[in-house]
């Protein structure tokens, strides 16, 4: 017994003490920062999606997620609870500086779809009703339904994969989702995912940034769809703190202002937000149904700053925009700061990487017609037992230039 105590004491002293190790690791990238400056000529908006309140399967009420995402300095907050009809539309408007959506999450054959009406139609009053409705969505050609935003959540998680071709109609789909990318890791190293959790209380983001795993099929089906037509991708949270069993009686984890500050979606404006909530909330969806904005695993460090924009005659493309092919035209990156550790700016086209360049500051010539887009990839040293590991920073949405 005293040799179990002793050894137990050792085991547990000896985590305490790696604790404290990895508690000063630093895994951002960038030097840490109050407030970053916008992007020049441009203006940068964070916000997350796929966030659920105790009306599903989240463990706090709306007014708790609000006061968390305040908290996480968002500009905008998404609401998807599931299956929840005739949807309250109380907490759309803005909170302080944050201005919050009331969308929904609906069960849809094998999968599951965010859907959000800009005039707030509804989507039924019943699952039958909303599953009617999505399919009539999802039959159109892409763009047509201008007032709504159609988009499909996690497409290859297990149990909720999509079958079969992606509908026209559907305005995009989930690249990255927190959720999906803990329950990967799960299945590849049930030890390493443990570790992790171990190792949460001490540093969060490290806990989650060595379960990262690129999302290589997502990133296959965004180059297969976008040679075929337009389509957006999406960063989700699925936020619900309910990890833990009991979660709104013993300990909401992750928190939801935790989950916030891992990753979101940076909307680039050239106007800026004024306070207006119809006016913004319109500037806002619009963005996102053009794709005007990049994602980013804000745990690695503020991207505030970072802009890609094709540049052709005196004008500024932003990403998600169509442009016809011109003379002297290209694509221009910008970084906020030079990452510390190892890095490269990834120029996809078609698919393919075309050009990998390890300078904050890039500009590529664009001679042909394609898909394009940007990966900002670091490298950062992790600490033992893990090693150097590449994670992608920032994947912006594609620019698609014709003929």
């Amino acid at each position: 017994m005293i040799k179990l105590f002793g050894a137990f004491s050792f085991l547990l002293v000896t985590y305490f003490l790696y604790g404290f190790y990895i508690n000063q690791y630093e895994v951002s990238v960038v030097p840490q920062q109050i407030t970053r400056d916008h992007a020049k000529n441009l203006n940068d908006y964070k916000g997350v999606m796929n966030v659920h309140t105790d009306l599903s399967s989240g463990s706090a009420p709306a007014s708790f997620v609000i006061s968390s995402a305040k908290l996480a300095n968002l500009d905008f907050l998404m609401f998807t609870d599931l299956n929840i009809f005739n949807m309250p539309t109380t907490f759309e408007s803005y909170h302080g500086n944050l201005l919050v959506f009331s969308a929904g999450k609906y069960s849809y054959l094998d999968s599951r779809l965010i859907y959000y009406s800009l005039n707030q139609e509804s989507i039924g009053n019943n699952l039958g009703e909303a599953q009617v409705k999505l399919a009539d969505l999802l039959s159109q050609k892409t763009g047509a339904s201008k007032e709504s935003l159609t988009i499909l959540t996690h497409p290859y998680k297990a149990g909720y994969s999509w079958n079969g071709e992606i509908p026209t109609g559907l305005d995009g789909f989930e690249l990255l989702n927190m959720k999906s990318l803990v329950n990967r890791a799960w299945e590849e190293s049930k030890i390493s995912t443990i570790w992790s959790l171990l190792i949460y209380p001490f540093n969060p983001r490290l806990s989650f940034l060595r379960l990262y795993t690129e999302p290589t099929d997502e990133i296959a089906l965004l180059d297969k769809l976008s040679q075929q037509r337009r389509i957006v991708v999406f960063g989700a949270t699925e936020a619900s703190a309910r990890v833990i069993p009991l979660a709104n009686y013993f300990i909401r984890f992750p928190s939801y202002k935790r989950s916030f500050e891992f990753m979101s979606n940076h909307i680039l404006m050239k106007s800026e937000l004024t306070g207006s909530f119809n006016g913004d909330r319109t500037k806002i969806f619009n963005a996102l149904k053009n794709g005007n904005f990049y994602i980013a695993l804000d745990m690695l460090g503020d991207p505030k700053g970072f802009v890609a924009t094709i540049e052709s005659e005196s004008k500024s493309h932003l990403m998600g925009s169509e442009v016809k092919l011109s003379k002297n035209m290209s694509l221009k990156v910008t970084l906020p700061t030079k990452p510390k550790d190892f890095f490269e700016i990834m120029i996809v086209k078609n698919g393919e990487v075309v050009a990998r360049i390890n300078e904050p500051e890039t500009v590529y010539p664009i001679t042909s017609p394609g898909v394009y887009r940007v990966q900002v990839r670091v490298s950062p040293m992790l600490p033992l037992p893990d090693a150097k590991k590449w994670i992608t920073w920032i994947y912006t949405n594609p620019f698609f230039v014709t003929p």
